[in-house]
Order: C-alpha cells, then sequence, then structure tokens
C-alpha cells in the first residue's frame, strides 16, 4: 500500500495507520514525508467506485467558490487519497454556514441535466446516472426507485411492491413544481457531514445533477445535529418552492430502498411508512 500511495502522490510515505472498513474498501490515516496528513480508500477490485468518488468531489467543486467538499489529492482503480479533516463537534455557526453553503451548491453553475457523465455508486451499488433533459420526476421513478424496488424486492411484499409502484406512476403530481437540475450530493446522511474546523465538509457523495430537495430529506432521514438551524439558513438563502416539507417522503425512498438492498427487510417498515406518506 505504501508504494501505490508514494507513486500516486510523489512523495514518501512515513507511516500509515488502519481505521477499519467500510463496504468493501478498508480506511487507513498517512503520514507523509513532507508533513501532510492525508485519509486513504482503498479496495482490491471495486473498479469504478473510487473514480466515480473523485469525479463526483471534483464536480461538486465547480459549483463555485466555498463549496464544502476536500480536494481530491489522488485517485486511482484502487484508492482515493484525500487531505485529513480532524473531527469537532458541530456548531450551530457551523450549521448555519452549511445551510448557506448547500444553497450556493445547489444553484451555483447548474447542470444541464438530472444524471452525470460517469458511471455512479451509492455503497458499493451501480448507480444509473444516464444524463436526461426530460423533467426530475421520471428519471426519479425510472432511475433510482425502479432499479433498487428490483434489487429490494425479496426482502419486501408483493404489496410493498405494489405500494412504490403507485408512487412510481403517480410521481409527476407528487413531485411539486418543476426544479430545474442541481449539482447534488446524493447521499447526504449525517454520516457523509464531516463537521471540522468551525465548518461541515461533504463527504461520499453519489453526486449527479438532481432535485434539492434530495439532499435535504437525506439529512432528515437519520437525524443531522442542528437541521432545523441547517434548513432555516438554506430557505433564506435558497427559498424552497411551497409543500416541500410534505415530498421530504418521497425523496427518503431511494435511501431507504438502497438500505432494504443492502441490509434487507430491517427498512422494510420504514420503506412502507415513507411510501404511503408520499402518496398522502
Amino acid at each position: 500500500m505504501r508504494d501505490r500511495l508514494t507513486e500516486l502522490l510523489g512523495t514518501d510515505v512515513a507511516s500509515v495507520s488502519d481505521l477499519g472498513s467500510s463496504h468493501s474498501w478498508t480506511l487507513h490515516r498517512a503520514s507523509l514525508a513532507d508533513g501532510r496528513e492525508v485519509f486513504v480508500k482503498a479496495a482490491g477490485d471495486q473498479a469504478g467506485v473510487f473514480a466515480a468518488e473523485a469525479a463526483g468531489l471534483r464536480w461538486l467543486g465547480e459549483a463555485g467558490p466555498g463549496t464544502p467538499v476536500p480536494d481530491v489529492l489522488a485517485a486511482d482503480d484502487r484508492m482515493l487519497v484525500l487531505p485529513w479533516l480532524p473531527s469537532s463537534g458541530p456548531s450551530r455557526e457551523a450549521a448555519e454556514r452549511l445551510g448557506r453553503e448547500l444553497a450556493a451548491l445547489h444553484t451555483g453553475n447548474r447542470p444541464d441535466a438530472y444524471g452525470a457523465p460517469w458511471d455512479g455508486f451509492i455503497a458499493d451499488l451501480p448507480l444509473d446516472n444516464t444524463p436526461d433533459g426530460r423533467g426530475w420526476p421520471r428519471w426519479y421513478a425510472e432511475r433510482r426507485l425502479e432499479p433498487f424496488l428490483r434489487l429490494g424486492a425479496r426482502h419486501l411484499s408483493p404489496s410493498d411492491v405494489r405500494l412504490v409502484e403507485r408512487v412510481m406512476a403517480d410521481v409527476e403530481e407528487l413531485a411539486g413544481p418543476p426544479e430545474p437540475p442541481s449539482r447534488i450530493h446524493g447521499d447526504l446522511w449525517s454520516g457523509n457531514i464531516l463537521w471540522t474546523d468551525g465548518r461541515a465538509v461533504l463527504i461520499d457523495p453519489a453526486a449527479h445533477g438532481g432535485h434539492r430537495e434530495t439532499d435535504l430529506a437525506m439529512m432528515a432521514l437519520f437525524g443531522t445535529p442542528h437541521l432545523d438551524t441547517v434548513l432555516a439558513a438554506y430557505d433564506e438563502a435558497a427559498p424552497l418552492a411551497d409543500g416541500w416539507r410534505s415530498r421530504v417522503p418521497l425523496h427518503q425512498l431511494h435511501p431507504l430502498l438502497v438500505h432494504v438492498a443492502l441490509f434487507g427487510a430491517s427498512y422494510r417498515g420504514s420503506l412502507v411508512d415513507a411510501a404511503r406518506a408520499a402518496l398522502g
């Protein structure tokens, strides 16, 4: 590992500490001979996962100055290297800043279409990022809900599947006012928000051109510190369309289907509740 890291970064590696694993890759902290500390993801056979993550971070960074994502120091098929960012406790000031910066990310330098020009992943599951100039509702139903409903169907009852299919059939009516595509993180649960040095930095994206309400709904799914402060600052900077809170369950269906596919029936109840709430 040290040799590969040295080759990628062009500097010697003084030490490497193991930090455990996540999905099918391992996590590490490395000290470099030039004094820098870096965070490393490494895997043996996950071709495409790290390239997608690196592309997503760089693409999110193109939204404008101050975008809250780390720089990509190096990446190839088997390794991703980012700066080491020391964690700190979340504060209301940092949450307010996150709300403003997330609003700027979503509304700055918008993409031309939903999707992205690279093959995506969420965890280590493939995501269909095929760009599409149609409206968001059908793109969401066809590229995010339908594939993961197929993957998770073995953990669901036939009536559960039909319930999600009803949401897919009615998605145009459920989706609210049309929105132009935004650069979104795509997997913005609290574990992918790193609080560091008075701000929040977004990591591990499943980035693509999507609906900005998706990121906000994901933040609410598993709880985010000071979420009310984040949302208030966001809405002040980039006001949300009327009824956005009622659409949160619709946007949560995709991550819940991902969890059903990855972890089984333990997420079935949450999925069914979200589908029923999305249908009103």
